[in-house]
């Protein structure tokens, strides 16, 4: 039986087969899916901003890219995955409104979605697919027997990564 375990705006979770992580409304926000395909264990987190050093209120480590991945990798290990045979998808990070404002510090998707690939590649973590940008939000399944990541945007049906 597949429970589908739901995972809240700057929160993570991890989970073996059969069960599926779900996270809802990733508009700027990067939905980080963290894979060991061979142990079928499979970690999410929602991150809402790239940078916690950036933040005075940065206690909730799932909030921010750079300190989110670092609890979802040890969370991943106490599960039974493998760090060398780790890879990740990530979809998000899109900017949801139109902007006046020229200003980087104001596209929190893209800063989200390029924090994310930086701290990917900082772990050595292989990124094998991302569904990011545009200005459309998303909800996002991951599978951790199959490493699928299902993309579903309103108006764009759905994209299995």
């Amino acid at each position: 039986m597949q429970d589908i375990i739901k995972v809240g705006m700057a929160d993570l979770k991890v989970v073996k087969s059969p069960h599926i992580l779900t996270t809802l409304g990733l508009g700027s926000c990067v939905g980080i899916a963290v894979y060991d395909l061979n142990n079928q264990i499979a970690g999410l987190a929602h991150i809402m901003l790239p940078d916690s050093t950036q933040i005075k209120n940065n206690a909730n480590k799932a909030k921010f890219a750079d300190t989110a991945m670092e609890v979802l990798l040890e969370e991943l290990k106490k599960q039974g995955a493998n760090d060398r045979k780790l890879t990740a998808k990530i979809a998000g990070g899109a900017q949801m409104f139109a902007l006046d404002n020229k200003s980087d510090m104001m596209k929190i998707g893209a800063r989200n979605a390029q924090a994310t690939k930086k701290i990917l590649n900082d772990y050595k973590i292989p990124l094998l697919a991302e569904d990011t940008g545009g200005n459309f939000g998303r909800t996002i399944e991951v599978y951790p027997d199959t490493g699928i990541l299902l993309v579903k945007a309103i108006g764009k049906g759905k994209t299995e990564l």
